[in-house]
C-alpha cells in the first residue's frame, strides 16, 4: 500500500501543474452552476486543495505545497 502511496504523490508532483489547471477549471464550473450562491465555500476547496499539490520551482524542482503532507 506505501508503494501505491508513493507512486501517487510522484504522479502528482511530476504533475502538478495540469492537476492544479483541473482545479482551477473544476471551480469555475461550479461556480457557474450554482450562479455565485457557493463562490465562498468553492473558493475554499479549490485553496484548500492547491494546498496538497507540490509546487514547481522555477528550476524544473519541485517542492512540498504548504499544506501537503511528506
Amino acid at each position: 500500500m506505501a508503494r501505491l502511496f508513493d507512486k501517487a504523490k510522484q504522479a502528482a508532483s511530476e504533475n502538478s501543474n495540469r492537476i492544479a489547471e483541473g482545479v482551477r477549471k473544476a471551480a469555475e464550473t461550479a461556480k457557474q452552476k450554482t450562479g455565485g450562491k457557493y463562490d465562498d465555500k468553492i473558493d475554499k476547496a479549490k485553496r484548500t486543495a492547491e494546498g496538497y499539490l507540490p509546487k514547481q520551482d522555477d528550476e524544473g524542482g519541485d517542492s512540498q505545497g504548504s499544506g501537503g503532507r511528506s
